[in-house]
Formats: C-alpha cells, structure tokens, sequence
C-alpha cells in the first residue's frame, strides 16, 4: 500500500512489562518512561560448557519477531486514507484511538479476553474512537481496523539474525518450545509466513491451548512436551512478567530481550538472570 504524508502521531509503543498495562497486544499507547540499568547479570551464554541448557522456552512477539514497528505509522496511514474521506479529521481521530488503546488494554481482564481476537479488539477500539470525537459509524471503524491490520501485516520481520540463531540451536540439540499469547489465527499467520515451525518441537498459542503466559500451566505443559526439568530450561522473551518472572518462580531461568537498551523500570521487582538486546545474543560466537 502506498505511504501517505500524515497528520502527527503520537509517541508510543506497547508497554512490557509487569505492569497491568504490560503486553497489551497491538495498542498503539504511550510507554511508561524508563531508565536504563546500571548492571546486568549475566550467566554463561548456550554453547559453553558451563552453561548448557536442555530446553529453551522462546516468545514470538517482539523477541522474535519485530512486531511494535510501526504500529503508530499504520494507524495514521489508515486514518488517512479512509477517515478523511468520509469527513472525519483524521489526526483527531488518531488521537483518540491511542487515547482508547490505552484505556482498552489497561484492564488486565480484558486485555486477556480481547487479545485471543485482535480483529474484533481492533475494531472496538476504533468505533470507540469514532464515537469519541462524535463521529460514530461501525461501518467506517470495521474498515479502518481491517486496513490497520492489513498495513500491520506488511510491517513485520523476523529480528536479524533470528533463523541463524535458531538453526544453530537445533544443530545444539538444545530443545525448542514456541510459547506466545494471542489470537490462534494471528499467531499462526505469523508462524507460517516467517517460517519458524520447522525449529519448535512444540507450539504453545494461548488461543489454542486454552490459557496463556503467566498461567503456570503453560510453562509446565511446554517442560512436560520437551521432558525437561525446570532447572534445565530458560525461557526468554520481552515481557518481564510473563517471561521472565512467572518462569523464574517455577524455577526456570529468564532471560529478557531488552530490544530498544530501555533498561529495567526503576525499581523493577523483576531481575532477569540476564537482559539481551537481541535473541541471537543468547549463543556464543
């Protein structure tokens, strides 16, 4: 689709970490504002002898997948293109989408119901927006959320070097287990498109298995498929609650992909056992 000069956007990125807010799949809402940390720790990485590891629990959505990107540019682009056609400022309407995306995702209990179908989530939260700033029409919201989704689509990639990373793991015979909240189809697509089936012995998608991250029976069930203890796992991703702190309690190892160099929340209760910019950092040269 082509790119179109657009109205200011506003400043955001989806908030991960153990906040409520933390993980709202897809929102287009405004970070909390963090400082970077003063010290990392860091045990041997896979490859040295010291630090083998039979079983790697891995998130897909901004850890292997750059999935955040964007997310702003295609509101806007879809504001642009559909709303101001129909006489509905397009920049208002921008900003009171992320003023929605927010609020919608801020509610723990409905970020985990909405997120297992992002389609309708999506398309709620526009018509939301719409009635917001008094131009409601269900019509034009179904079409600006499947536009977004569309324009969504286009702007994922796979982090670099992330097919090399996991070509090497399986080459180590380290054990893989995909584990990932959200919409079964959404995840799936994602899966598919990338290619990334081929190096997990075994998915976990919250829409599938019934429960997602923090739930404890997902890391169990991922550590029963791969017959692994927890004390030989680690599970590494960019959600502090989800990836790093629910695993840590079962006794596994969290590794947190720190993407952006952000840093802990101050104050984080939180402490990886490492933090990462990126998942190929997890092997040794």
């Amino acid at each position: 689709m082509p790119r179109r000069t657009s109205p200011r956007r506003p400043t955001s990125r989806r908030p991960r970490t153990s906040g409520s807010a933390a993980g709202a799949t897809s929102a287009g809402c405004a970070a909390p504002s963090f400082r970077r940390s003063r010290s990392t720790r860091c045990p041997p990485r896979i490859g040295r002898a010291e630090g083998r590891v039979k079983a790697l629990l891995v998130d897909l959505d901004d850890t292997l997948l750059d999935y955040s990107s964007g997310v702003d540019e295609s509101w806007v682009e879809s504001c642009a293109a559909l709303a101001a056609p129909a006489g509905v400022d397009p920049e208002a309407l921008v900003a009171a989408i992320a003023r929605r995306c927010r609020r919608f995702w801020d509610d723990p209990d409905r970020q985990r119901r909405e997120r297992v179908d992002m389609t309708s989530a999506w398309r709620k939260i526009t018509a939301h927006a719409l009635a917001d700033i008094g131009a409601p029409d269900d019509a034009l919201a179904a079409a600006i959320a499947g536009d977004f989704a569309a324009r969504r689509w286009e702007c994922m990639e796979l982090f670099p070097g992330v097919r090399d990373a996991l070509d090497r793991l399986r080459q180590r015979r380290v054990s893989l287990a995909l584990v990932t909240n959200g919409d079964r189809r959404h995840q799936r697509r994602k899966i598919e498109q990338h290619d990334l089936a081929r190096f997990f012995d075994v998915i976990l998608i919250e829409g599938e298995f019934g429960v997602g991250k923090p739930e404890e029976a997902v890391y169990r069930h991922a550590l029963d498929s791969l017959e692994a203890r927890p004390s030989e796992a680690w599970m590494v991703g960019d959600h502090l609650e989800w990836d790093v702190a629910a695993p840590q309690r079962l006794g596994l190892r969290g590794i947190w992909v720190d993407a952006h160099g952000q840093g802990l929340p101050e104050a984080s209760p939180v402490m990886p056992h490492r933090i990462i910019r990126a998942f190929p950092e997890l092997l040794s040269d």
